[in-house]
């Protein structure tokens, strides 16, 4: 089963993704970034060339011809651990409203939800439903760190 973090919290949300994913790939770790929402993975992306200007966080579409050397990779289609380069397992950061069906093939998957109240109440049913799923869940107050 997975770990499931879930950061609760965020005044931004797709702000603290970025930080989240800068975090992971300075790390060594690859990420698959996914939501069904193409528009709100265009966002992640442009957000991503410069959410800081000091930083510099290689990423690219997980279709693209480059996905194999990138340790970022964005999706909208079902995510696969092995759609990451690498030799270590990949980490999920899932930014859509439901849990993907492949999520428990990842190592680690992880949620950030923001302080609006429709993606609170989106996050909990995501919670229940890895729950259920057997998943090792943990939850982390990203507001009490501000």
């Amino acid at each position: 089963m997975a770990r499931v973090d879930f950061a609760f919290g965020a005044p931004d949300r797709l702000l603290t993704a970025c930080e989240v994913v800068a975090k992971h790939y300075l790390a060594n770790h690859s990420v698959v970034v996914y939501s069904q929402n193409a528009r709100l993975l265009e966002r992640f992306d442009q957000l991503l060339w410069k959410f800081e200007s000091t930083a510099f966080v290689p990423h690219t579409y997980a279709d693209d011809p480059l996905a194999a050397q990138t340790p970022v990779l964005l999706t909208s289609a079902a995510p696969q651990p092995s759609m990451a380069s690498g030799d270590d397992a990949a980490w999920l950061l899932n930014l859509d409203e439901q849990c993907p069906a492949t999520a428990g093939q990842f190592e680690r998957i992880l949620e950030i939800v923001p302080l609006d109240d429709d993606a609170v109440r989106a996050a909990r049913q995501r919670w229940k439903h890895y729950k259920a799923e057997g998943h090792a869940l943990h939850a982390h107050n990203l507001s009490e760190s501000n």
